[in-house]
């Protein structure tokens, strides 16, 4: 079955802006500084369960690793204790001297409870510590129902927009 897919590319190119994490009691935002391509792997799997998000399903796991040891990609992982919350990556670009956050979320169990916004106010606080001319992300109508929102009310601004085929 083909279907219409609705994709937006937001940038935000003014990201001096101090912005109030307000992480709740017992939650942190670490870096997986140990790159652990199996991290990566999960979350783009159970996230994009309900998304569709489906590129990487066929990666073997030589894939994954060259993906996730890559120099410039940062993973940012969200926890409540030990327990794994969301997470979101993004990637610096040098010779456009851009960060592209790639892709975020949050696990089902917590979705609803505004961790999206906490990610996306982090990516932005993490990406102005390298000072790039703009930070940019893509959305879509099949992901979370609040996702265009939460990047426009944290600063995003729509550059383009288009409709795709989507086979199911």
């Amino acid at each position: 079955m083909v279907s219409r897919v609705r994709r937006f590319f937001l940038e935000i190119k003014d990201l001096s802006n101090t912005i109030s994490l307000n992480i709740p009691k017992n939650y942190k935002i670490i870096l997986d500084d140990k790159k652990d391509f199996q991290l990566n792997k999960f979350f783009y799997k159970q996230i994009g369960l309900d998304h569709y998000w489906r590129d990487r399903l066929l990666w073997s796991n030589k894939e994954w690793i060259k993906y996730a040891t890559n120099k410039n990609l940062e993973t940012h992982v969200l926890k409540k204790g030990e327990d794994l919350v969301g997470y979101y990556e993004q990637e610096y670009h040098p010779d456009s001297n851009e960060v592209e956050l790639i892709n975020m979320g949050v696990l089902k169990e917590f979705r609803g409870l505004k961790f999206g916004s906490i990610l996306v106010n982090h990516a932005i606080a993490s990406a102005s510590r390298k000072n790039p001319e703009r930070m940019w992300v893509h959305t879509c109508s099949l992901d979370h129902k609040h996702a265009l929102q939460n990047y426009k009310s944290n600063g995003f601004k729509i550059f383009k927009e288009e409709e795709i085929d989507f086979v199911a």
